[in-house]
């Protein structure tokens, strides 16, 4: 089982939402996520875990190592939602990942109100309409 994911900006906030399990077999393809939003991107992204059915220890360590990364680059990473099977336990040596109980309280805190009509969207082929 692997993950879909959808990349959007708005006002200068990246938003990665990501849908399915974040197991051992989607770690790459996330992994693979995270280089597009470094690519494409500035500022502080939050990842919406809204759709996530669950993620593993794995998962988990993908998600600090995306930390880590967005972190060399200047950026901060946050969440939004994580799966009610547990919460995220960072490494030492991994940078604060503030977590916000919901997407739209991840945005109230950047002081984004509503989304943009107009934005950047990127997305994998089977993300969910």
């Amino acid at each position: 089982m692997t993950i879909e994911w959808r990349y959007t900006v708005e006002q200068e906030l990246g938003i990665l939402s990501v849908a399915g399990h974040l197991g051992p077999a989607a770690v790459h393809r996330f992994s693979g996520a995270v280089g597009w939003v470094v690519a494409r991107g500035a500022g502080p992204v939050i990842v919406d875990l809204t759709a996530l059915r669950g993620w593993s220890a794995e998962g988990q360590l993908a998600i600090t190592e995306a930390a880590r990364r967005l972190a060399a680059e200047g950026r901060s990473l946050e969440l939004a939602a994580i799966p009610a099977d547990g919460s995220l336990v960072p490494t030492g040596d991994c940078p604060p990942i503030p977590v916000h109980s919901d997407r739209t309280a991840a945005l109230a805190a950047h002081g984004v109100r509503r989304e943009a009509e107009e934005r950047q969207e990127w997305r994998t082929t089977g993300w969910p309409s």
